[in-house]
């Protein structure tokens, strides 16, 4: 249809899916599931434009996928579907959410087929098992499970969200407000994913690919006759700190950037630029943390890290285990799968003049396997 619009909503934060990574970016082979979802729309030609909905920060990431029209999301599913309906200038628009990830093409026609019989053409399961409600059992034959995706008239859809009710789909706002709502039998196979548990009930999903993504970083940092020196998360016997806009602990701010190179989220100067005054002085665990955390977040397990430390000066060999174990306190991951190493320029370079300090580090990620 040319005059039918595509909303895809990715704006929650996954809370009772209980674990780090949020359900968008679970890997479907390596597809983070809300590419891989709108790719099998997509692929049915039927939309003039596709738009995703998710958070800002999803938002920088996604666009590294595809070219989709992303709007930012709000604090509810209703406030997200409004913002996106302020980019729909299509007659029509179809509604449905990331985690409803296995929408067959079958259904979908047949939505879409019924789209002039109704303001809300709507999907539904029958009830198969006894009903009670408020300890009364009532007629199972009279309750509907109703599904997304739903496909709306435009103005419809938009003139029944202008209210502070809140709904949990787009019909029952479109009923409330006087329009007209067409069910038609859904699919079971059009399974929601809310719960960890739900990931085995829907088959069409392909078990996360086996690859190794591996990234590297690079930092240097000159001496400065002021403040203390920090490397690796680990306090250092020394007269001189570095000069930094944070801590200055070059080993971290490496290793930070080989994490973002493997999950291919840009490098520590993007994610915490350095004329931004809320980074000044902080200390960069905490950076590290926040690393750790989003690229878990986003679907990406850490393997191992290595670093190599160029320094003539200090002398670092004594540190290199308790690095270990402070950088695997912070990455939540075993000490065994970290590993520092120390070495010199033989006096060449700046770093062999002992006026600052060089650091390799390599990351190897693997996806989140949601399958086991």
């Amino acid at each position: 249809m040319s005059n039918l619009t595509l909303v895809l909503l990715a704006a929650g934060n996954s809370t009772r899916f209980e674990m780090e990574v949020k359900k968008q970016w679970l890997r479907i082979e390596d597809k983070p599931l809300w590419y891989y979802v709108a790719q099998n729309f997509e692929k049915t030609q039927n939309f003039s434009k596709i738009i995703i909905v998710a958070s800002d920060e999803d938002i920088t990431f996604m666009k590294n996928y595809a070219s989709y029209h992303f709007v930012v999301g709000g604090t509810t599913r209703q406030q997200s579907l409004k913002n996106a309906l302020s980019h729909v200038d299509s007659e029509y628009v179809l509604v449905s959410d990331i985690a409803r990830a296995c929408v067959s093409e079958e259904l979908l026609n047949n939505i879409i087929k019924n789209h002039t019989d109704a303001d809300c053409i709507v999907p539904y399961l029958k009830a198969t098992d006894t009903i009670v409600y408020d300890n009364a059992t009532i007629d199972r034959d009279k309750v509907k499970r109703l599904q997304t995706p739903q496909l709306s008239k435009t103005e419809v859809l938009r003139s029944a969200l202008e209210t502070e009710e809140e709904f949990t789909d787009e019909s029952s706002a479109i009923v409330a407000h006087g329009g007209s709502r067409k069910l038609i039998l859904g699919d079971e196979q059009t399974h929601k994913i809310t719960y960890i548990e739900d990931l085995n009930k829907i088959p069409c999903l392909e078990a996360p690919s086996n690859d190794i993504l591996t990234g590297n970083g690079f930092d240097v940092h000159a001496f400065d006759d002021k403040g203390e020196m920090w490397l690796g998360g680990v306090k250092i016997d020394s007269d001189f700190g570095f000069k930094a806009h944070s801590d200055g602990d070059v080993a971290i701010h490496s290793l930070i950037d080989a994490l973002l190179g493997a999950a291919g989220m840009g490098d520590i100067g993007m994610m915490f630029p350095d004329n931004d005054d809320q980074y000044k002085g902080i200390d960069s665990k905490e950076l590290l943390r926040r690393v750790v955390t989003k690229i878990n977040n986003f679907g990406y397990v850490i393997v191992n890290v290595d670093l190599t430390i160029a320094a003539q000066k200090p002398r670092i060999g004594s540190y290199k285990d308790k690095m270990r174990e402070t950088l695997a306190s912070v990455m939540k991951i075993e000490k065994s799968k970290i590993n520092v190493k120390a070495t010199t320029t033989e006096k060449l370079g700046f770093i062999g003049r002992a006026e600052g300090v060089g650091v390799w580090s390599n990351a190897n990620l693997k996806y989140f396997n949601w399958k086991i």
